[in-house]
């Protein structure tokens, strides 16, 4: 588990699941600024899912956390 603290923080935090691992994140947060949190670069290397639902990249900002989502954050596969 970790627990992320930005300037952002509210000292309020909540529960999410990213990739199966809990995470203690601030509450008033959008889903790009958790991906940030959690170490994803803005690079485009993967698409997120929240709740099992695709989000597009255009909707990261708009997109707030609920306590207990479910992130699921995919790259691409490489070989053959």
């Amino acid at each position: 588990m970790t627990s992320e603290k930005t300037e952002k923080n509210t000292g309020q935090t909540i529960n999410i699941t990213c990739n199966g691992s809990v995470h203690h994140v601030d509450a008033e947060r959008n889903l790009k600024d958790v991906l940030t949190a959690l170490g994803y670069a803005h690079d485009g290397t993967f698409a997120v899912a929240v709740n099992q639902q695709f989000v597009p990249r255009s909707d990261y900002m708009a997109t707030r956390i609920q306590p207990h989502d479910q992130l699921e954050v995919i790259a691409p596969m490489q070989g053959g």
